[in-house]
């Protein structure tokens, strides 16, 4: 799997990003892209069989929700979230940073709910009600991802394409 992590996002791809979305991202997730500004979209899976975005991947993605939401197909719809993430379906300040090739997301989430922290990592599947917390940071949840591979909770799947939690196999 080597090769497959993108060079450092420009500034001006960070900005157009933040414009993009109405909203500033935080520092350290923008520390995260000005060393790597996600993976090559043709690569396999590096989170759990799922891709790490790039900046130019995260604005499609957003933009394919929020249209979904401006266009009000979510309409009456409502999430069961755990404590501290709103109940929308989808909110356009959950920012995708990865995607499993059918439409769920690990979400940084830029408007949580009473009790949440803004920042804070959520799980967003497409087709479920689930709205779960992943961790109250982007550090903390890459951390936790960087130390369980290094202690061999993670291991390359062919079947699967790409990196996945060896209890999921």
């Amino acid at each position: 799997m080597k090769n497959e992590l993108n060079p450092p996002a420009s500034k001006q791809n960070i900005e157009k990003l933040e414009h993009t979305i109405g909203a500033e991202l935080p520092e350290e997730y923008i520390n995260f892209l000005m060393i790597h500004n996600g993976q090559n979209s043709d690569s396999e899976g590096l989170i759990n069989v799922e891709e790490l975005l790039s900046i130019e991947r995260i604005i499609q993605e957003w933009k394919v929700w929020k249209e979904l939401l401006d266009s009000g197909d979510f309409s009456g719809y409502e999430s069961d979230p755990n404590k501290g993430i709103k109940n929308d379906w989808w909110n356009d300040k959950w920012i995708p940073i990865t995607h499993d090739g059918g439409g769920n997301h690990y979400c940084i989430d830029l408007d949580p709910a009473l009790g949440g922290s803004s920042g804070q990592i959520i799980r967003m599947w497409h087709d479920s009600e689930e709205r779960e917390l992943i961790a109250h940071s982007f550090k903390e949840w890459i951390t936790k991802y960087i130390n369980d591979l290094e202690k061999g909770q993670y291991v390359y799947s062919e079947d699967w394409g790409g990196i996945i939690n060896k209890n999921d196999l």
